[in-house]
Parts: C-alpha cells; sequence; structure tokens
C-alpha cells in the first residue's frame, strides 16, 4: 500500500505503487488499464480498487497513443425533465467511474444524436450508451453496424445491431391491469403516450392484451393519449377523465410523472385517491414514495440494468467481432397508498 503524509498528495503514483497495493504483478496492472478481455473479474476488480486508493491517474493522451483507446465512454440521454434519466445517468457514471473510464454526456433533445456518431466515427469515445433511443433517432441512422462499440439501454429498437439492455416492460403493464382487475376494479382507464418510444410502447401493449384476456377490453373513453410525458398532461388528462359520466375508478399512467399529475388532477377534481379513483404509474422515481403521492408503481431495476449494459459495452470494445446480445430485467409492481391495497408485491427474476 502507497503511504502519505496526512493532507499531502504524491508527486507521481506509478503502475508499479498500483500493482503492490492490488498485491498483483506491473504487467496485470497494465492488462487491466488496457481492458484486456483475458483478465479476471476478480482481479479486475481488485486492481481498480487499487488504483482508486493510490489516486493512480491515467495519463490519457498517453493511454491512447498505447491502446488506441480514449478511456471515455459517451452516454445519449433525452427527457432530463423525468426523474427517471437523472437517476440512470447517475447510476451509468458511478459504474464508468468504478472501470476506470470517463463518461462524456450527450442530450438528444439538443443534437446530441449527431454528436455522439461523430465521436465514435472518429475516435474520440470509445463506445457510446444510449438511453433513449427511437427508429427516428439520428445516431441509428448514421452507426447502423454489428462491429459497433454501441450499446441500448432502457429503451430498445428492434432489428437494431447491437447489444440491448432493458426491462420487460410488457410484462410490467400486464401485471399493472391483473392486479386492478383481481381488486376488483371495474370502469379501469389508461393515460398513454407516443408510440415511438418502446417502453411506452410496450407498457400500453402489456396492460390491454391483459384487460382483452379478462373480457374486460379497454373502452375507447377511458384512453387519453398523450405527447408530453409531463406533471401537466397528467393532471389535464385526468380532469377530462373525471368529467365523464361514469368516471373511472382507476387509471394507470404509462410513467410516474403522469401519474402524480394524475393525482393532482383528480384532487382537483374534487376526487379523492385511492377512495374514488386509484392511480398507478411507472418507473418509480423518488417522488413516488413522498408521502404526499404515495404513488402505487412498476419498479425498473436500473441498477443490474446498468451493470448488465456496462459490461456489454466494454466487451464489445474489447471484441467487436462477438455475437449479439439481448438482456431484458423483470420488473417489481410496487403497491403504496394511491391503491387501496398495501401489502401485495411481485418480483420477477431475470429473463434472457
Amino acid at each position: 500500500m502507497v503511504t502519505r503524509s496526512k493532507g499531502a498528495r504524491p508527486a507521481s503514483v506509478t503502475s508499479h505503487d498500483v500493482a503492490r497495493a492490488a498485491g498483483v504483478s506491473q504487467s496485470t496492472v497494465s492488462r487491466v488499464l488496457r481492458e484486456d478481455a483475458r483478465v479476471s473479474a476478480e482481479i479486475r476488480e481488485r486492481v481498480l480498487r487499487a488504483l482508486t486508493e493510490t489516486g493512480y491517474t491515467v495519463n490519457a493522451a498517453a493511454r491512447a497513443f498505447r491502446t488506441s483507446r480514449t478511456g471515455a465512454i459517451g452516454v445519449v440521454v433525452a427527457r432530463l425533465t423525468n426523474p427517471i434519466y437523472p437517476a440512470l445517468l447517475d447510476l451509468i457514471g458511478a459504474r464508468l467511474t468504478t472501470l476506470g473510464q470517463r463518461m462524456i454526456v450527450w442530450n438528444a433533445e439538443h443534437g446530441g444524436d449527431m454528436q455522439a456518431a461523430q465521436a465514435i466515427r472518429q475516435g474520440a469515445v470509445d463506445g457510446v450508451m444510449l438511453t433513449a433511443t427511437t427508429v427516428d433517432s439520428m445516431f441509428v441512422r448514421e452507426i447502423a453496424s454489428a462491429r459497433a462499440p454501441v450499446v441500448l439501454i432502457n429503451r430498445t429498437l428492434e432489428g437494431y445491431p447491437a447489444d440491448q439492455v432493458s426491462s420487460d416492460n410488457y410484462d410490467g403493464g400486464r401485471r399493472v391491469a391483473e392486479y386492478l382487475l383481481r381488486c376488483g376494479r371495474a370502469r379501469i382507464a389508461l393515460v398513454g403516450g407516443a408510440q415511438h418510444a418502446s417502453t411506452i410502447r410496450d407498457r400500453e401493449r402489456g396492460f390491454r392484451d391483459a384487460l382483452d384476456a379478462a373480457g374486460a377490453p379497454l373502452p375507447s373513453h377511458y384512453f387519453e393519449r398523450t405527447q408530453a410525458f409531463s406533471h401537466a398532461s397528467g393532471h389535464e388528462a385526468m380532469l377530462r377523465l373525471m368529467q365523464l359520466a361514469a368516471p373511472p375508478d382507476a387509471v394507470f399512467c404509462v410513467n410516474d410523472v403522469l401519474a402524480l399529475g394524475a393525482i393532482d388532477g383528480a384532487r382537483a377534481a374534487g376526487a379523492l385517491v385511492p377512495d374514488d379513483v386509484w392511480v398507478v404509474g411507472y418507473d418509480d422515481i423518488e417522488l413516488a414514495s413522498w408521502g404526499a403521492y404515495s404513488l402505487t408503481t412498476v419498479r425498473q431495476p436500473l441498477a443490474e440494468m446498468v451493470l448488465a449494459a456496462t459490461g456489454l459495452l466494454i466487451d464489445r470494445i474489447g471484441e467487436p467481432a462477438r455475437a449479439l446480445e439481448s438482456r431484458t430485467f423483470g420488473n417489481e409492481l410496487v403497491i403504496r397508498q394511491s391503491t387501496a391495497r398495501a401489502t401485495e408485491a411481485v418480483s420477477v427474476a431475470e429473463r434472457g
């Protein structure tokens, strides 16, 4: 272990210092820094911990010269007003730091798709993670090689040649419908969104299919489609639903931001949640657990998804020709006080 005087930092820490701290050879440290796939996960983690403990700093220019890699990963995000994306970004950043990678972030709503495509072509980043991809994304039109170091996380895109990681949004929507039916809800409504996002499309499809299978298809007047996933959109949709001659007794919103707006919309209409109407959301953002809302929702295993996606991307960088992989994780239905049942929860193991 490298020792320091209190408050002092060494003039320079070498890879030999890191090797001594990790109890490995200097060549092993070099292999970890090169992201050599032959290094075991246990040894890699030990060396990464030693890098942090010793304060070792990789010379990015020197590493790029030696390995043709930058040590940088690009992440393309969108809809940062939705708390699920900052939460996802925070987890990605933490994991990349553990792996000794730098993170560069682009916002797809402000030209980020094209900037990320240019960066990967120019070798400015070693790989790219896409969190909010749609069929209209500029990136997927510009970068469409199975050998490109790209991974999709959260949203998926059928037919796109990249590793993809998601949760089972279809099953999440299905289990919400089954829960509401099992609890005797008779007038069930849906607040949906634009269909270009795989997450929203799959949640709606699973929800509708479960209602159909139970012989209780969703009536057209109990469906509200919003174009903006905002509190205001959820609020307005709920006001319209509550003005019906027979208002719904349960409303499923395809994300939590809409659901929080729906709860406030129900209150504005003079209805009580859950006495008069149940509200269910999706994503389990931090606000969902706040006492003012106590929202029943579907929780995605974001940490597990990030772990899988970063692993697939690092593997792709090291071995571009490896077979593409797709991983889907199960979700958990989290019951809170926006519905009148408070003890039921269902989880599903990872699905390949």
